[in-house]
């Protein structure tokens, strides 16, 4: 871990950062972490408890003077999402996040920084742990899993909070309060099928499509960035209508809120069509390239002809609905909103597929702020994938954060803002999935708001946060604390 990045500015904070930093946390593996944020409320002497989920919730009483303020629940997700470069040997299980500052960003060495949440868990660790910082009393909240399912907001019951206001500490853009954002829905299709032996005279290639810049399914699926699924099914397509191409297996991307990277085919065709289809598959690439030229200039695309060719492949009925359904699915923007402009309404992000061994899954993360939307869109991915005979599921469905423009503490923070800098925040909803909209569930009259630092290329290895930003957001929460309004 680089020591500069503890003697950045607040140093409190960068210092908390580093610590959590050094503790692995992926998404539904978070018991170190747990364990972690429960050893740390208890050793500075403060009432701390661990849900039935895993969520911890540390409560610290006011400072003197701040006794009649409304108790605010600060809150921020402790899991992270794992990304990491082919060429980057790590092991997330086991590591802490490897950091260097570069320049006014600080990033993390071939892997996912863990800015996203955890700039927001090491603001409310240094609160806690501080002793000059006055404030109201806080109840903060540390949530599990969110960003795999939201099982940490899911699961916390109502009456184990008691303030009036939340502080969502997890938005990447530092002029701006979230008011509201999407809510989702897992689409998952699976299929099996009875495998070929791989016809005499064939010859095995291996199609890989990497260098692509990936990043937040929600935050990033508006920017046109290739999805390396899409791209790979665009050559597999071509391949078996025009050479008969049948696939062994599809290694396609990780995880649902990621837009996938890399994707690895291994394929066969006739030798009689060998040269024929090199030449076409370049052609192809050329022109996805093209494309891609000014979203993706890293995209690369390679043809190489393997040793030996798989024993293995899928029959070629399958495939004809496979790449077919493959190509209906949606990907990306459906819809723009009508009430908020230039935001995403609705979205599709085909996150992973995997196909080899007689199995096919294919998993994908729905997003919408309108929940009929969100539907509208799950059904047409669920007909293209039954249409080719796959079961399908829907999970983990949660709802959006409707926007509450009335809101008081959206009005002092709006107030703070424009008199620490000249200019008025823009208010807006965002097409990430905040834990704010499941929150309000069982807490339906808290009135909540969200923030944060600019981070860039979240749920990506180029992953980073900004230390300038990360000071302006500071001074801004500092003076929050001290404008919390009196109980009524």
């Amino acid at each position: 871990m680089s020591q500069e990045v503890r003697n950045l500015e607040p140093k409190e904070l960068w210092n908390k950062f580093a610590d959590l930093n050094a503790v692995p946390r992926p998404s539904k593996k978070e018991e170190r972490v747990i364990a972690f944020m429960e050893s740390f409320g208890k050793s500075l002497g403060l009432e701390t408890l661990v849900d039935g989920v895993g969520n911890v919730i540390i409560k610290k009483p006011a400072t003197a003077g701040f006794e009649n303020r409304k108790t605010i629940v600060m809150q921020s997700h402790l899991d992270m999402v794992h990304q990491k470069n082919n060429d980057t040997i790590f092991d997330f299980d086991t590591q802490g996040i490897d950091m260097y500052v570069d320049e006014d960003w600080v990033r993390a060495k071939g892997t996912t920084l863990g800015a996203d949440n955890g700039i927001g868990v090491a603001t409310i660790m240094a609160i806690l742990e501080s002793k000059t910082i006055e404030h109201p009393a806080i109840e903060a909240l540390f949530t599990i899993d969110e960003e795999t399912g939201m099982t940490g907001a899911m699961g916390l019951e109502g009456g184990i909070l008691t303030g009036e206001i939340l502080l969502n500490l997890d938005t990447e853009e530092d002029d701006e309060i979230d008011i509201g954002c999407a809510g989702g829905v897992d689409v998952t299709a699976t299929a099996v099928y009875d495998e070929e032996e791989t016809p005499e005279g064939s010859v095995g290639y291996q199609i890989t499509v990497k260098g692509l810049s990936g990043g937040h399914s929600g935050m990033d699926i508006h920017k046109g960035l290739g999805n390396a699924n899409k791209i790979m099914n665009r050559l597999l397509f071509d391949g078996f209508d025009n050479f008969g191409l049948q696939i062994s297996e599809i290694k396609g991307g990780s995880l649902r809120n990621a837009i996938p990277r890399e994707s690895v085919a291994k394929v066969i065709i006739a030798a009689m069509y060998d040269e024929a289809f090199v030449f076409d598959m370049q052609q192809i690439i050329n022109e996805i390239k093209e494309e891609f030229k000014t979203t993706e200039p890293n995209l690369e695309v390679a043809i190489e002809k393997l040793e030996e060719a798989p024993a293995k492949v899928m029959p070629s009925m399958a495939q004809y609905y496979f790449v077919r359904a493959m190509y209906t699915a949606h990907n990306g923007v459906y819809r723009m909103s009508a009430d908020f402009a230039d935001l995403v309404e609705t979205s599709n992000n085909i996150a992973k597929v995997t196909l080899g061994g007689g199995k096919l899954d294919i998993k994908c993360l729905t997003r919408s702020s309108v929940e009929t939307s969100k539907f509208d869109l799950a059904n047409a991915l669920r007909a293209a994938f039954e249409l080719m005979g796959c079961e399908v599921e829907f999970s983990g469905s949660y709802p959006g954060w409707t926007p509450n423009s009335n809101s008081e503490i959206l009005d002092i923070i709006s107030g703070i803002y424009e008199k620490q800098h000249g200019s008025k925040a823009n208010v807006v909803a965002c097409h990430a999935g905040l834990e704010c909209g499941i929150l309000g569930t069982n807490y339906p009259d808290m009135d909540m708001i969200s923030f944060g630092p600019t981070i860039r290329g979240a749920h990506s290895p180029q992953e980073r946060v900004s230390v300038k930003s990360v000071q302006k957001y500071w001074n801004l929460v500092i003076e929050i604390l001290l404008n919390i309004p009196v109980k009524a």
